[in-house]
């Protein structure tokens, strides 16, 4: 295959039901990881994300199934031709970041998906606790969400989530400020508002409790410095630093998603080729909203698995 200069790993919204099976019905190494996952686990995360419709919907089994299908796929890849360690860049949208370390060689397979595992129960739990949400402002700039999300902080938590491409921003907070938020958007001259079909608030204060106990299970995981550069969602730079990352994916969970920075950076260094491992294809919709003319290669089905 074509040596990709970077991998975008998915996050949480890519998943659905009977992900990652199509793949390790047809490849020997995505069946293999998928059997890993399932021991590693203590029981059959296999069976919940193909078999049991909607609890694929779960964030602590969302995270963990993203996560497995993603690595199940590059290493699908490698026995193609992928070198990990030619990659000029790797980064991942949320969750997709603890998939993108597993890449860089900075964490092992079991302990990212051990980590993703506690971080779905956590942030399960903090959207139990306080009722949350996620809105998305169609065609807002970065200052327009920020001032709207100062405005509707009157009403209960509210904060930029995430910042993915032009015109794709998303307000994240308690329920009776999304509401506030969403009936001022016009006046801050956002035209469209639309609610997000998700458990909680991620990437706000809502998700203290789940960030506090990601710190904690952190400490316990060896993290070695990424073999191929890595590029955090808290401040689109360039991570290396073992105790840096550690503190980076404990804060990211209440932290505004840099997405469209980091990409902005990929390309400042000359990366015009990127390959987005399934589920989905997400990734490169944002990518080709941020630059066109880029090279985006989507596995996102086994028939785009290359030939070796």
């Amino acid at each position: 295959m074509n040596q990709p200069h970077a991998i975008l790993f998915p996050g949480q919204g890519a998943q659905f039901a009977g992900m990652g099976k199509d793949f390790a019905d047809a490849f020997a190494p995505a069946r293999e990881t998928w059997q890993e996952a399932d021991q590693a686990l203590g029981f059959a995360l296999s069976d919940s994300c193909w078999n049991r419709g909607e609890e694929v919907n779960r964030t602590d089994i969302a995270q963990p199934g993203i996560y497995t299908t993603s690595v199940s796929v590059i290493r699908v890849l490698e026995t193609r031709g992928l070198d990990r360690s030619k990659l000029a860049f790797t980064a991942g949208l949320s969750l997709g970041e603890y998939t993108a370390l597993w890449c860089a060689g900075s964490i092992s397979f079991a302990d990212g998906l051990r980590l993703v595992r506690l971080r779905g129960e956590a942030m399960q739990r903090a959207s139990e606790q306080i009722k949350s949400s996620m809105t998305s402002l169609m065609g807002a700039t970065e200052e327009q969400a920020r001032a709207l999300a100062a405005h509707a902080s009157q009403a209960g938590i509210c904060q930029v989530a995430n910042l993915n491409a032009p015109g794709q921003v998303i307000l994240s907070g308690e329920l009776a400020a999304l509401d506030f938020a969403e009936a001022a958007a016009k006046d801050f001259g956002i035209r469209r508002t639309r609610r997000l079909v998700v458990a909680g608030g991620f990437h706000s204060e809502c998700m203290r409790p789940a960030a506090q106990a990601l710190a904690m299970a952190l400490r316990e995981i060896e993290i070695l410095s990424p073999r191929v550069p890595f590029v955090s969602n808290v401040n689109a730079v360039f991570s290396t630093d073992p105790q840096a990352i550690r503190e980076q994916l404990a804060s990211q969970v209440c932290a505004s998603v840099l997405w469209e920075q980091s990409m902005r950076l990929a390309l400042s260094q000359g990366v015009r080729s990127f390959l987005e491992p399934a589920p989905g294809e997400v990734l490169g919709g944002l990518l080709r909203k941020i630059e066109e003319g880029v090279e985006i290669q989507s596995v996102a089905r086994p028939e785009q698995v290359p030939a070796a």
